[in-house]
């Protein structure tokens, strides 16, 4: 009885865990160059920094924790990654938000999937993260079309995208 427990529960945890489809580290290596040193850190929000961030992006936050890698080549900082996590319908997707130095969004990646995969956005459609400034706060069907089939995931990048920027701005520029 307990190995049939047992294997219940291990095939459960296999459907609930999100599809990785590239890891974070390689993600930023891909961005800033096989050369870059990354390193990653856990930040813990304070309450008032998690309702600010909530505020400034008009998203509920999931979790005060946020997990942001950074690369740096021969000591200099090239840039940040913030890794956001969202239900979009049922199930976890993860994207790496990729931040310059200088406040722009170079890329966005998404790391895992675990929702069907006919509702994975296309690279073409991932193309409009880019270049965008931190201070812009996106919104689905005015500055970033739906997918057709897949307007939840549409917006939970959006919704995604304007949390990692609202967190930049309050904790890694620290306006």
């Amino acid at each position: 009885m307990k190995k049939i427990i047992i294997l219940a529960f291990l095939l459960l945890s296999i459907q609930l865990s999100a599809q990785m489809l590239i890891s974070p580290y390689d993600a930023m290596k891909a961005a800033y160059g096989e050369t870059s040193e990354i390193s990653k850190k856990n930040i813990v929000l304070k309450n008032t920094q998690a309702k600010k961030i909530s505020q400034d992006a008009k998203v509920k936050l999931y979790s005060k924790i946020t997990r942001v890698f950074t690369a740096k080549k021969e000591n200099e900082l090239l840039g940040h990654g913030i890794l956001i996590s969202r239900t979009m319908r049922t199930k976890t997707v993860v994207v790496l938000y990729i931040i310059t130095k200088d406040s722009v969004l170079k890329s966005s990646e998404i790391i895992a999937f675990n929702e069907p995969m006919e509702y994975l956005p296309s690279k073409t459609w991932l193309e409009q993260f880019e270049n965008l400034s931190t201070d812009k706060r996106l919104r689905v069907s005015k500055d970033i079309p739906t997918i057709t089939g897949a307007t939840l995931t549409a917006r939970g990048l959006v919704d995604g995208s304007r949390v990692a920027f609202a967190f930049y701005e309050e904790i890694i520029k620290g306006k």
